[in-house]
């Protein structure tokens, strides 16, 4: 199983997009499932439902900064990391047509409470395939670029 089909597996389980795609990473931050998962809790649906970047490309900025990301002041570094997270929005968004929550689903903020996961919640969300996608980037860009640490 790739680690795309194993995110769409964990959002079709009831993770949050945020946390289906950072967990499926996990074992390459060398943290825990779940600790990720309680990481990026507050980030499915836009954060917090907001709307805002969506989840799933939030998820893979994470697990990207783990894995790429720099620890100390460093401009160099943060040029390379943001260089590398704009590129990566870029691909997700041409799949997508954007990294914002309420473009892709032509759906604007709403109350906090989660929609409840039904069989047409499923059918009628692309959420799973915005994990897929940005699991699927992710994926690539390790295969292409094998972490350094």
């Amino acid at each position: 199983m790739t680690r795309a089909e194993h995110a769409a597996e964990l959002f079709n389980n009831g993770y949050n997009c945020a946390q289906a795609v950072a967990m499926a990473f996990s074992d390459l931050m060398k943290l825990e499932e779940k600790q990720v998962a309680q990481m990026v809790s507050g980030f499915g649906g836009g954060m917090g439902r907001m709307r805002e970047v969506c989840g799933a490309v939030s998820g893979m900025f994470l697990v990207t900064s783990t894995l790429y990301g720099y620890d100390e002041p460093n401009p160099e570094q943060q040029k390379a990391l943001y260089t590398l997270i704009q590129a990566l929005a870029v691909q997700f968004q041409e799949k997508a047509g954007s990294i914002i929550c309420r473009e892709i689903l032509k759906n604007p903020p709403s109350d906090p409470a989660p929609t409840p996961r039904t069989a047409e919640y499923y059918t009628k969300r692309p959420c799973a395939r915005m994990v897929y996608w940005a699991a699927e980037i992710l994926e690539n860009y390790i295969c292409e670029h094998p972490i350094a640490r």
